[in-house]
């Protein structure tokens, strides 16, 4: 299982409307191959700050599989518009100790 972690920063005076859109946008990525669960998460001390967690079975699921696909384009349409600046994606392993 790979985790894809992005913090996000949306435009405050935006922000009603993204979580809107990635509401919408929430069904594009939860049909795609390996996609597992994702949860948004808000952030207390800074007004527009946005944890996304992405669980993928492979790391290609989420760089080929979603990615590269037709459902990608429609998920940035709705979503990129409202980052400022526009993200890192990062991608974790469990580690057991």
């Amino acid at each position: 299982m790979i985790l894809e972690a992005v913090m996000l920063n949306v435009k405050v005076n935006q922000m009603k409307e993204y979580e809107a859109a990635i509401s919408q946008a929430s069904s594009i990525i939860s049909s795609m191959n390996g996609y597992l669960s994702h949860e948004l998460h808000r952030c207390i001390e800074e007004e527009g700050k946005y944890l996304l967690l992405v669980k993928w079975e492979t790391l290609e699921d989420h760089t080929i599989g979603f990615r590269q696909s037709a459902e990608y384009q429609e998920w940035r349409n709705l979503l990129h518009h409202f980052y400022d600046p526009f993200p890192t994606v990062e991608h974790f392993v469990e580690v057991i100790l």
